[in-house]
């Protein structure tokens, strides 16, 4: 027979080896857990502690099992061992997918509908050498469920019902396994396995390749914002932005010395253009894994970074998680065990300009002796940000059976390697005093959030396909918890410099950046630099990428460009507030239209607009030649035009024209920043 038993104030159902958890966690949230084994992990993954201040009432329910209430969900476990949960109003969120017979043992069950011969049970664990489970958790499908969040994937849709989605870190993907449901909940798969999830019309499955238990958390909240603040306040919330990475940042692929990165730093000044971060990328270094300036083309870095400070920028360095095998920092950290392990084959990870292996960034030792050479190297100069590049990281071959960490395997753990990237510096940077840290990585998975992670979206072509793909990943990321994030503007690969066809793909993409969290001109554009030496004391030499910067474009894309930066500049205070905001409660600084208008029918419908903070919204311009599109505006106020002032009632459509010179952005009549904005 299964028994059911509450213990310091959780319930707990067992039945023939298998052992189901469900405890408060956090207002209105419930944490589940499942094994076959009856050990039950308290391993947090993403989720902070809890105190004794959430409690649920735990009862029999009419149907024979137990609920258990914590706030506005109620968790119902029947006594096959099923879960469903509903919201304070006995709205149905969601169910557990079980078409089996009874087990020997088991009381008739009530539910009907889910007696079957096809034997597929709401949980699944099935045994793998090695004493661990492939894991699949399957739930009933809920016609016209909408699905947000997820994190970052190359593909054109917001609403990610119907998709299927890799859990697993890649360049340019970020799996951040928290979603939205417009069914009034939100759910955070608090497994770092790879796996995968499917949201079928039919039934919605979670897999885990390799793990010893199931874990999730469940939320319910009326609206999308108290289903994110309530995320925000388990998993934790960004720290506040620091004030100079509101502005505009300039890098490109990539300055080689000391003498060209100071001059276009001078250059911005010299023309009177605001300029807030220039950035140092990859290969400045003698070799990998060093994470230090190669002294023969960055002869005084201190001295660069002080004249920046001087002229009001910041330096950003790149630093990469590779270790070639020819350095000291290779031989000291292999004998460590801090470097990732291979299970067969050759132990080298990437082979880009050299054989190299990541350091393992789940291992707390390996994330404080890399924190220290950056910190001896950079951060004691003056340094103060870091571009934690290849933070997936990037393997050569995605063979993520054949790594592993200190963790465990990565088709157990990988997931989290992001998240521990982002961990050793910000815990590293907090130690040596600085208490204003944004760190910029290209990945994430829950939690990133806390320690400072700026994502952006990794190494993506310079077409209008990319671009549309990155509006979705920008605003599904932010659902996932993740506010602080950007892309290349322009795209990272194919753009021709002297293509008039690219610059105009540069022009939208700048003005959209304009309106992001973040506004970060970068590139690996065309036609290439070759290395001045091919190699340099057997060290093979990395290229560069033609001019990137606002006046490497022609007068007429500069004047465009400019106008940009000065909007930027005037929105500085606006973005601020937003990142307030996120900083308190997690509220992502650029949302869909239904964060701000969930009563609004067409909100839920359109994945093309956006809102900036409460009171901008943002249409962008997503293919090539487009000189006008069609806006709706949220009813309920009036809007502003940004163009021209002229004023709009909300809750219609209309086609709004889009020159060159600008996209559409509305901003709501009696706003704050119409003021900053100079908007009569």
């Amino acid at each position: 027979m299964s028994e059911f038993t509450v213990a310091s104030g959780r319930l707990e159902w067992t039945f023939d080896g298998h052992r189901l958890v469900v405890e408060p966690w956090g207002a209105n949230s419930l944490r589940v857990r499942a094994t076959p084994t009856f050990e039950i992990s308290d391993q947090a993954w993403a989720l902070l502690p809890v105190g004794a201040e959430f409690q649920a009432l735990i009862s029999k329910d009419e149907s024979g099992g137990v609920r258990i209430v914590n706030g506005n969900i109620t968790a119902v476990v029947n006594a096959r061992g099923q879960l469903s949960f509903y919201n304070q109003h006995g709205k149905l969120l969601l169910e557990e997918f079980w078409r089996t017979r009874l087990a020997a043992g088991q009381p008739e069950d009530p539910g009907t509908k889910y007696f079957s011969p096809l034997m597929l049970a709401g949980r699944d664990f099935r045994p793998i050498s090695g004493g661990k489970y492939e894991l699949r958790v399957r739930f009933e499908a809920q016609a016209g469920e909408k699905i947000y969040g997820m994190g970052q994937y190359q593909q054109p849709f917001l609403d990610l019902k119907g998709c299927t989605l890799e859990l697993a870190q890649r360049n340019s993907q970020a799996s951040v396994p928290f979603m939205v449901s417009n069914r009034g909940y939100g759910l955070l798969w608090n497994n770092p396995a790879v796996g995968e999830v499917t949201f079928a019309n039919n039934q919605t499955t979670w897999l885990a390749r390799v793990t010893g238990q199931m874990d999730y958390w469940i939320t319910a909240g009326d609206t999308p914002a108290d289903i994110s603040r309530q995320y925000a306040a388990a998993t934790g919330t960004a720290p506040m932005l620091p004030a100079y990475a509101a502005g505009f940042w300039q890098c490109k692929l990539r300055y080689r010395t000391q003498d060209e990165l100071l001059e276009v730093a001078r250059e911005y000044k010299r023309r009177g253009l605001p300029l807030s971060v220039i950035v140092a990328d990859f290969f400045h270094w003698p070799n990998q894994g060093e994470w230090r300036f190669d002294p023969h083309d960055w002869p005084d870095p201190k001295a660069m970074v002080d004249e920046l400070r001087e002229l009001g920028i910041e330096l950003m360095v790149s630093i990469w998680p590779t270790v070639d095998n020819r350095t000291e920092n290779y031989r000291i950290m292999k004998s460590k065990g801090y470097l990732v392990g291979t299970e067969r084959g050759v132990p080298v990870n990437m082979t880009f300009l050299g054989n190299t292996t990541f350091f393992d960034a789940t291992h707390p030792g390996a994330r404080s002796y890399v924190w220290e050479q950056a910190k001896k190297n950079y951060h004691d100069l003056g340094i103060r940000m870091f571009w934690l590049d290849e933070a997936e990281p990037e393997y050569s071959v995605y063979d993520f059976d054949n790594y592993r960490y200190h963790l465990g395997p990565v088709l157990e753990v990988g997931n989290f390697y992001p998240r521990g990237y982002a961990q050793g510096f910000y815990e590293g940077m907090r130690e040596a005093g600085q208490t204003e840290i944004v760190n910029l990585l290209r990945c994430a998975w829950a939690g990133s959030q806390k320690f400072g992670a700026l994502v952006w979206s990794g190494d993506i072509s310079s077409t209008f396909t990319a671009l549309r793909n990155q509006l979705v990943a920008g605003l599904n990321m932010g659902m996932a918890g993740i506010p602080w994030w950007t892309t290349d503007i322009g795209g990272f690969d194919g753009g021709d410099v002297n293509d008039p066809a690219f610059q105009e793909l540069l022009i939208r993409w700048f003005q959209w950046g304009t309106f992001c969290p973040v506004m970060r001109l970068h590139g690996y554009r065309l036609p290439k630099e070759p290395p001045k030496e091919a190699y340099r004391n057997g060290i093979a030499q990395c290229d560069s990428g033609a001019p990137n910067e606002v006046w490497s474009y022609g007068e007429t894309n500069y004047a465009i460009m400019v106008r940009g930066l000065e909007l930027r500049e005037r929105l500085r205070p606006y973005v601020m507030r937003q990142m307030q905001v996120a900083h308190e409660s997690g509220d992502p600084v650029m949302r869909p239209l239904f964060f701000d208008f969930p009563d609004q029918e067409q909100s839920w419908q359109i994945e093309d607009q956006y809102m900036f903070g409460p009171d901008i919204l943002v249409a962008p311009v997503l293919e090539a030649r487009q000189r006008s599109r069609r806006v709706w505006l949220p009813e309920g106020c009036t809007w502003v035009d940004l163009a021209d002032g002229t004023r709009r009632t909300g809750g219609e459509w209309f086609e709004c024209a889009a020159p060159l010179e600008n996209i559409p952005v509305f901003v709501r009549e009696k706003a704050s920043v119409l003021t900053e904005l100079a908007i009569a």
